[in-house]
């Protein structure tokens, strides 16, 4: 069984498997899922406890959902969620950008893999307060990266604050390349943290195009704090076709949807 590493843990494939179907469903059952992988409800159990010990599931009496939506998955499980997914998408984003362009890029898995897509571009001027994606794009000697300043948080090398606002808010750019945590059906952006809403915010509103990356766990997602809505949107970049509604605000919006091949 293939496992993937993650701060010390292992996710097996059945875990990954597990964690699409609450994404999918909202709620599974112990029995349910003992059934669906043909192994003992005991086995599921010990997965359950496993994904909820490092913040991907929260237990139920008789079965699992999703966490709270007041506090994000752990930035190192998130790494590994839907890894080939973010990076289809990471791809697609970066084929968009031509060189010579400037950009801000936002802090998130998905965005960090459009920087690793980003490295052979030639002369971009990329403004970031993620320094996972000023690391990537350092690499590259024909991109000039600009990091806000503010303060660091550990957990996921991302830099909020106030310092960090009113950095961002000195820039007008050609792209904003941005995650999200959540999509509603009504088209809200949804995410945890306000301090970090708040330079989305800025960051939206200093870009000629936003550009968001959206795996498919992303729609119907709960999350506590609003950032905008589809609106504010020019391209959504996803893995598969998002629901009807969401579908109809981007068409209403005059936004393009780019779902990307498996």
């Amino acid at each position: 069984m293939i496992a993937a590493d993650y701060g010390g843990a292992e996710l097996n494939r059945r875990q990954r498997a597990m964690l699409g179907l609450v994404q999918e469903r909202g709620f599974v059952s112990v029995e349910g899922l003992a059934q669906h992988f043909g192994v003992t409800a005991q086995t599921i159990r010990r997965d359950i406890n496993d994904l909820c010990s490092v913040g991907l599931l929260r237990r139920y009496h008789g079965g699992a959902g999703l966490p709270s939506s007041v506090e994000n998955v752990a930035y190192q499980a998130r790494q590994v969620l839907h890894p080939d997914a973010k990076e289809r998408i990471g791809a697609a984003i970066a084929a968009r950008i031509p060189n010579q362009a400037s950009l801000y890029i936002t802090l998130g898995t998905t965005t960090e893999a459009v920087a690793r897509a980003l490295r052979d571009h030639q002369g971009l001027r990329v403004i970031t307060n993620n320094l996972n994606v000023a690391s990537i794009l350092a690499e590259n000697p024909g991109c000039e990266v600009i990091v806000a300043g503010g303060v660091v948080r550990h957990r996921d090398r991302g830099i909020t604050g106030e310092a960090t606002i009113d950095f961002m808010n000195q820039f007008k750019v050609d792209y904003a390349v941005m995650g999200i945590s959540g999509i509603e059906s009504d088209g809200t952006l949804l995410d945890f943290d306000y301090r970090e809403v708040r330079v989305l915010q800025i960051i939206m509103g200093n870009a000629r195009a936003v550009l968001l990356g959206a795996d498919h766990s992303k729609f119907g997602r709960n999350a506590l704090v609003r950032v905008g809505d589809l609106s504010q949107i020019a391209e959504l970049y996803t893995d598969a076709q998002p629901p009807a509604p969401i579908r109809r605000l981007l068409a209403e919006n005059d936004a393009n949807l780019i779902v990307t091949d498996h």
